[in-house]
């Protein structure tokens, strides 16, 4: 993906696409009225799409699918999508309002109760509301809500639900974690294998349930119930649901457990050299590398392709190398002027400027975790972002005229806005002019918002005629 266009290469989904199949380059694929794609994910013979319009297109050579070689639009009429998730023959759909649809087998209940394999409609869940997240396992789906609740449903024979027996379930149900007092609560994110899941939690623990057969938990044995793995400070998380391996991102390396081409490691082992993505890092370890789908709810971006990249990483935070010390909240982060002032503008105006016989800078009007990602984006390419450090990161790109972060922080928000977050980002959107998201409010005022709204007037005659009133002196 680039930012003007999606491509696919590989003869098989190529002929589901009906496109000519070259060996030496990809095949770019074609979205009406110049749509984007943003977010890509597979199954077993099946390939879906999401666009920035909140559609899903799914392309397949699977007959159940009936796609006919193209891209099948599955959501019709008002419908509107933020996220997708495929399973082995199962999709998950997150519908922007926070509700969730599935379609595809449900042999293993990974769609939901007793309904029979829908292809070609979608079943509403009915159980689920606020869902901000939906991950598809082999055969298992699970989902987390807005206030972190997780539920988990389909096939348990190994665990994989984390509900503490190896029952099927056909409804979602909620999983319960043995939190204890020094954990942060809040899970970052879910990633789900063929026959495990794994929860990521904002304070950098990883932990896990299901299958262990091929060392994927890197427990030692299988467990029914979620279980704190021997890993600490993981930033992001990768598996693959078609094979037995798990990747951690942790700062500036990668970790990989599970069956890999030479055997099995059963617990984490970090790999030798930087990798600038989970899809480089699967090379390592993996006989045929794998690629990861680009998720929606994004908190990785962009990535650092030079030759040098070692190099330049040594340059930061690096106490044998360095001429400036930024100091925030008492702690320090280490860097190189030369190297700063040749990466950024602003840096380059400051320390020929103000802070040119500085050897020390305190930086005040920024948290440490925020500067310290922004410094590292500098030096890798790649920046972590989340709800927490949004506001500040906006704030930093528009102070030192950043328009890369800038560009990041807005695709974060594009794909994190919905009803629910409008009230936070809207003051955002507003105050640093983000034009590029003006479509995106437009679209979800009038398919979230205003129904309300009329609902609201209608059940209210005074209101009706206090709108009124509004609406007149503002004209």
């Amino acid at each position: 993906m680039t930012k003007e266009a999606t491509y696919a290469y590989g003869k098989e989904i190529c002929s589901w696409l009906s496109l000519e199949h070259d060996w030496t380059k990809p095949q770019r694929i074609w979205c009406k009225n110049g749509v984007k794609i943003v977010q890509v994910d597979s199954g077993y013979g099946f390939v879906a799409i999401l666009t920035d319009d909140g559609r899903v297109y799914l392309a397949s050579n699977d007959s159940n699918w009936k796609t006919n070689n193209t891209f099948r639009l599955i959501n019709t009429g008002n419908d509107r999508f933020k996220m997708i998730a495929c399973g082995w023959h199962h999709l998950l759909l997150l519908r922007q309002d926070g509700l969730v649809f599935t379609m595809g087998d449900n042999h293993w209940s990974q769609i939901t109760g007793d309904e029979k394999s829908p292809y070609e409609c979608m079943i509403h869940i009915d159980n689920l509301e606020n869902v901000k997240l939906i991950v598809g396992g082999g055969l298992h789906s699970l989902s987390m809500t807005n206030k972190g609740e997780i539920y988990s449903w389909g096939s348990n024979d190994w665990g994989q639900l984390g509900l503490g027996d190896e029952e099927d379930r056909g409804i979602p149900c909620l999983v319960a974690f043995p939190i204890a007092n020094s954990i942060d609560i809040h899970i970052k994110d879910i990633v789900a294998g063929k026959y495990h899941s794994l929860f990521l939690f904002e304070n950098g623990q990883l932990w896990g349930c299901g299958s262990n057969s091929d060392g994927e938990l890197g427990l030692g044995f299988d467990r029914s119930k979620p279980t704190k793995m021997p890993i600490e400070d993981v930033q992001q998380i990768a598996c693959s649901k078609f094979d037995s391996f798990s990747l951690a991102y942790r700062g500036s390396w990668y970790y990989a457990w599970g069956r890999t081409k030479y055997g099995i490691w059963s617990s984490p082992k970090k790999l030798n050299n930087p990798h600038s993505s989970f899809a480089s890092a699967s090379t390592m370890i993996l006989s045929s590398p794998h690629t990861f789908g680009l998720t929606s709810i994004i908190h990785a971006f962009g990535s650092y392709d030079s030759l040098s990249y070692k190099s330049i990483l040594r340059l930061f935070n690096n106490q044998h190398n360095y001429d400036v010390e930024f100091i925030i909240d008492k702690k320090n982060i280490k860097a190189s002027k030369c190297y700063l002032k040749s990466a950024s503008e602003y840096y380059r105006l400051m320390f020929s400027g103000n802070w040119i016989e500085k050897n020390q800078v305190i930086i005040n009007d920024y948290s440490y975790e925020t500067y310290y990602a922004y410094l590292l984006m500098l030096h890798t390419g790649k920046i972590y972002i989340i709800r927490q450090n949004i506001t500040e990161l906006v704030d930093l790109a528009n102070c030192y005229g950043d328009e890369r972060l800038m560009e990041y922080c807005e695709s974060f928000i594009r794909n994190d806005l919905d009803e629910q977050t409008m009230p936070t980002y809207l003051p955002l959107i507003k105050k640093y002019e983000m034009k590029k998201l003006h479509d995106k409010l437009t679209h979800l005022i009038i398919e979230q918002v205003l129904p309300k709204i009329t609902d609201n007037l209608l059940q209210n005659n005074e209101k009706s005629i206090e709108f009124l009133n509004r609406f007149y002196d503002q004209q």
